[in-house]
Protein backbone atom coordinates (compact mmCIF):
# COMPACT_ATOMS: atom_id res chain seq x y z
CA UNK A 1 0.00 0.00 0.00
CA UNK A 2 2.71 2.61 -0.38
CA UNK A 3 1.29 3.31 -4.13
CA UNK A 4 -0.74 6.62 -4.27
CA UNK A 5 0.16 7.96 -0.59
CA UNK A 6 1.79 11.06 -1.33
CA UNK A 7 3.46 12.82 -4.53
CA UNK A 8 7.32 12.54 -5.19
CA UNK A 9 9.20 15.13 -6.47
CA UNK A 10 10.21 15.41 -10.16
CA UNK A 11 12.53 12.51 -11.01
CA UNK A 12 15.19 11.69 -14.10
CA UNK A 13 14.19 7.95 -14.52
CA UNK A 14 14.59 6.62 -17.82
CA UNK A 15 13.76 2.72 -17.58
CA UNK A 16 13.21 0.18 -18.04
CA UNK A 17 10.65 -0.14 -15.32
CA UNK A 18 10.38 -2.91 -13.24
CA UNK A 19 7.04 -2.92 -10.94
CA UNK A 20 6.04 1.06 -10.92
CA UNK A 21 6.30 4.24 -12.74
CA UNK A 22 6.70 7.92 -11.73
CA UNK A 23 4.02 9.50 -13.37
CA UNK A 24 4.48 13.00 -14.26
CA UNK A 25 2.01 15.76 -12.52
CA UNK A 26 0.49 18.80 -13.78
CA UNK A 27 2.73 20.37 -10.89
CA UNK A 28 5.95 18.84 -12.22
CA UNK A 29 5.30 16.30 -9.35
CA UNK A 30 5.54 12.21 -9.70
CA UNK A 31 2.68 10.03 -8.20
CA UNK A 32 4.19 6.67 -8.61
CA UNK A 33 1.73 3.74 -9.75
CA UNK A 34 2.45 0.58 -9.84
CA UNK A 35 2.77 -1.28 -12.97
CA UNK A 36 -0.04 -3.87 -13.88
CA UNK A 37 1.59 -6.90 -16.11
CA UNK A 38 -1.22 -8.05 -19.20
CA UNK A 39 0.85 -10.24 -20.85
CA UNK A 40 2.21 -8.47 -24.21
CA UNK A 41 1.40 -5.18 -22.68
CA UNK A 42 2.02 -3.21 -18.69
CA UNK A 43 -0.55 -0.34 -17.85
CA UNK A 44 0.11 2.17 -14.81
CA UNK A 45 -2.53 1.13 -12.35
CA UNK A 46 -4.43 3.84 -10.01
CA UNK A 47 -7.16 2.79 -7.35
CA UNK A 48 -9.05 6.18 -6.72
CA UNK A 49 -10.05 5.16 -3.20
CA UNK A 50 -7.04 3.73 -1.68
CA UNK A 51 -5.38 6.97 -2.51
CA UNK A 52 -4.46 9.37 0.45
CA UNK A 53 -6.91 11.72 0.82
CA UNK A 54 -4.84 15.03 -0.23
CA UNK A 55 -3.58 13.26 -3.31
CA UNK A 56 -7.37 12.89 -4.23
CA UNK A 57 -7.77 15.83 -3.80
CA UNK A 58 -5.28 17.25 -5.30
CA UNK A 59 -6.28 15.38 -8.48
CA UNK A 60 -9.63 16.63 -8.13
CA UNK A 61 -8.75 20.25 -8.59
CA UNK A 62 -6.32 19.66 -11.40
CA UNK A 63 -9.70 18.19 -12.68
CA UNK A 64 -11.98 20.55 -12.39
CA UNK A 65 -9.37 23.22 -13.54
CA UNK A 66 -9.29 21.19 -16.96
CA UNK A 67 -12.74 20.90 -17.35
CA UNK A 68 -13.67 24.65 -16.23
CA UNK A 69 -14.03 26.36 -19.18
CA UNK A 70 -16.52 23.50 -20.51
CA UNK A 71 -19.31 25.41 -18.83
CA UNK A 72 -20.80 22.09 -17.30
CA UNK A 73 -23.47 22.27 -14.24
CA UNK A 74 -24.08 18.84 -13.30
CA UNK A 75 -21.48 16.49 -12.32
CA UNK A 76 -22.11 12.70 -13.05
CA UNK A 77 -19.83 10.72 -11.08
CA UNK A 78 -19.72 6.48 -12.91
CA UNK A 79 -19.15 4.70 -9.64
CA UNK A 80 -17.07 3.12 -8.08
CA UNK A 81 -14.25 5.13 -8.26
CA UNK A 82 -15.36 8.37 -10.15
CA UNK A 83 -17.37 8.95 -7.94
CA UNK A 84 -14.15 9.33 -5.65
CA UNK A 85 -13.43 12.79 -7.69
CA UNK A 86 -17.01 13.33 -8.90
CA UNK A 87 -17.89 15.49 -5.82
CA UNK A 88 -14.92 17.29 -5.59
CA UNK A 89 -15.11 18.12 -8.94
CA UNK A 90 -18.62 19.15 -8.61
CA UNK A 91 -17.64 21.20 -5.95
CA UNK A 92 -14.75 23.18 -6.89
CA UNK A 93 -16.83 24.05 -9.92
CA UNK A 94 -19.37 25.46 -7.38
CA UNK A 95 -22.07 22.77 -7.60
CA UNK A 96 -24.22 22.40 -4.77
CA UNK A 97 -24.87 18.30 -5.70
CA UNK A 98 -23.89 16.14 -8.23
CA UNK A 99 -25.48 12.70 -9.99
CA UNK A 100 -24.55 9.63 -8.64
CA UNK A 101 -25.16 6.39 -10.59
CA UNK A 102 -24.61 2.86 -8.88
CA UNK A 103 -24.38 -0.67 -9.20
CA UNK A 104 -27.42 -1.69 -6.87
CA UNK A 105 -30.85 -1.54 -7.89
CA UNK A 106 -33.46 -0.28 -5.24
CA UNK A 107 -37.07 -0.78 -4.98
CA UNK A 108 -38.38 2.28 -7.24
CA UNK A 109 -35.55 1.93 -10.00
CA UNK A 110 -36.92 1.52 -13.41
CA UNK A 111 -34.81 -1.50 -16.26
CA UNK A 112 -35.32 1.11 -18.83
CA UNK A 113 -32.71 4.02 -16.44
CA UNK A 114 -29.96 1.04 -16.83
CA UNK A 115 -27.79 -0.61 -18.83
CA UNK A 116 -25.17 -3.32 -19.33
CA UNK A 117 -21.40 -2.40 -17.61
CA UNK A 118 -18.11 -3.71 -17.19
CA UNK A 119 -14.73 -2.26 -17.05
CA UNK A 120 -10.87 -3.83 -17.60
CA UNK A 121 -10.39 -4.12 -14.02
CA UNK A 122 -14.07 -6.14 -13.54
CA UNK A 123 -14.52 -7.51 -16.95
CA UNK A 124 -17.61 -9.55 -15.38
CA UNK A 125 -20.76 -8.02 -17.22
CA UNK A 126 -23.29 -5.93 -14.39
CA UNK A 127 -25.94 -3.69 -14.87
CA UNK A 128 -25.33 0.23 -14.32
CA UNK A 129 -28.59 2.02 -12.95
CA UNK A 130 -29.48 5.71 -12.64
CA UNK A 131 -32.08 7.14 -9.70
CA UNK A 132 -35.11 7.93 -12.01
CA UNK A 133 -36.49 10.75 -8.79
CA UNK A 134 -32.60 12.36 -10.18
CA UNK A 135 -33.96 12.66 -13.79
CA UNK A 136 -35.11 16.13 -12.65
CA UNK A 137 -31.72 16.95 -11.57
CA UNK A 138 -30.15 16.26 -14.84
CA UNK A 139 -33.24 17.76 -16.79
CA UNK A 140 -32.11 21.03 -19.23
CA UNK A 141 -28.84 21.07 -17.56
CA UNK A 142 -25.07 20.72 -19.23
CA UNK A 143 -23.52 17.17 -17.45
CA UNK A 144 -19.67 16.36 -17.56
CA UNK A 145 -19.58 12.72 -16.81
CA UNK A 146 -16.52 11.81 -14.44
CA UNK A 147 -14.94 8.74 -13.71
CA UNK A 148 -11.11 7.66 -12.35
CA UNK A 149 -9.18 6.08 -15.34
CA UNK A 150 -9.93 5.90 -19.30
CA UNK A 151 -8.06 2.73 -20.45
CA UNK A 152 -10.54 0.48 -22.86
CA UNK A 153 -13.47 2.87 -22.42
CA UNK A 154 -16.33 0.45 -21.94
CA UNK A 155 -16.82 1.97 -18.17
CA UNK A 156 -17.40 5.34 -19.86
CA UNK A 157 -19.48 3.91 -23.08
CA UNK A 158 -21.79 2.65 -20.79
CA UNK A 159 -22.23 5.67 -18.81
CA UNK A 160 -23.06 7.18 -21.68
CA UNK A 161 -25.38 4.81 -22.99
CA UNK A 162 -27.13 5.28 -19.39
CA UNK A 163 -27.48 9.17 -19.38
CA UNK A 164 -29.02 8.64 -23.38
CA UNK A 165 -31.70 6.69 -21.60
CA UNK A 166 -32.26 9.65 -19.01
CA UNK A 167 -32.11 12.07 -22.71
CA UNK A 168 -29.16 13.42 -21.53
CA UNK A 169 -25.45 13.61 -24.01
CA UNK A 170 -22.88 15.20 -22.18
CA UNK A 171 -20.73 17.97 -22.59
CA UNK A 172 -17.31 15.82 -22.10
CA UNK A 173 -15.71 13.02 -20.11
CA UNK A 174 -13.42 13.73 -17.50
CA UNK A 175 -11.18 11.49 -15.81
CA UNK A 176 -8.15 11.51 -13.51
CA UNK A 177 -6.19 9.62 -15.84
CA UNK A 178 -5.67 8.82 -19.74
CA UNK A 179 -4.46 4.92 -19.28
CA UNK A 180 -2.45 4.78 -22.76
CA UNK A 181 -4.90 5.21 -26.23
CA UNK A 182 -6.32 1.71 -26.52
CA UNK A 183 -9.99 3.17 -26.18
CA UNK A 184 -9.70 6.18 -28.85
CA UNK A 185 -10.53 4.08 -31.70
CA UNK A 186 -14.25 3.20 -30.27
CA UNK A 187 -14.69 6.44 -28.76
CA UNK A 188 -17.65 9.07 -30.29
CA UNK A 189 -15.64 11.52 -32.00
CA UNK A 190 -18.20 14.43 -31.24
CA UNK A 191 -17.36 13.92 -27.68
CA UNK A 192 -14.04 15.94 -25.97
CA UNK A 193 -12.42 13.75 -23.17
CA UNK A 194 -10.06 16.04 -21.05
CA UNK A 195 -8.02 14.45 -17.92
CA UNK A 196 -5.81 15.51 -15.53
CA UNK A 197 -2.58 13.54 -16.17
CA UNK A 198 -1.81 10.62 -18.49
CA UNK A 199 0.54 7.65 -19.06
CA UNK A 200 1.45 5.28 -21.71
CA UNK A 201 1.32 1.75 -22.75
CA UNK A 202 4.35 -0.32 -21.68
CA UNK A 203 6.45 -2.62 -23.60
CA UNK A 204 8.29 -5.80 -22.77
CA UNK A 205 12.00 -5.55 -22.86
CA UNK A 206 14.36 -7.28 -21.05
CA UNK A 207 15.02 -5.83 -17.35
CA UNK A 208 11.42 -4.78 -17.50
CA UNK A 209 8.91 -2.15 -19.39
CA UNK A 210 9.12 0.68 -21.62
CA UNK A 211 6.26 3.91 -22.51
CA UNK A 212 5.50 2.82 -25.55
CA UNK A 213 6.13 5.67 -27.84
CA UNK A 214 3.00 8.00 -28.29
CA UNK A 215 0.91 5.86 -26.31
CA UNK A 216 0.35 8.36 -23.70
CA UNK A 217 -2.92 11.11 -24.41
CA UNK A 218 -1.27 14.18 -23.09
CA UNK A 219 -2.75 16.55 -25.48
CA UNK A 220 -6.23 15.64 -23.69
CA UNK A 221 -4.80 16.92 -20.29
CA UNK A 222 -5.10 21.15 -21.15
CA UNK A 223 -2.71 21.89 -17.73
CA UNK A 224 0.49 19.45 -18.75
CA UNK A 225 0.02 20.71 -22.35
CA UNK A 226 -0.05 24.24 -21.45
CA UNK A 227 2.96 23.67 -19.72
CA UNK A 228 4.90 22.00 -21.96
CA UNK A 229 3.97 24.52 -24.68
CA UNK A 230 5.23 27.54 -22.50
Amino acid sequence: MEFWQGFAAQGAEDGPFTDRFPAPMPDGSRLVLPLRDYGDVAVAGFIANQAAIPVARRIGGWMAEAARDLGADIVVGLPTLGQVFAPLVAEALGHANWVAPGWSRKRWYEESLSVPASSSTAPAERRLWLDPRLLLRLAGRRALLVDDVISTGSSALAGLALLERAGVRPLALLVAMAQGDRWRAGWPADLPVRAAFATPLFARVPGGWMPRPGTAPTDLCPLMHAKATA
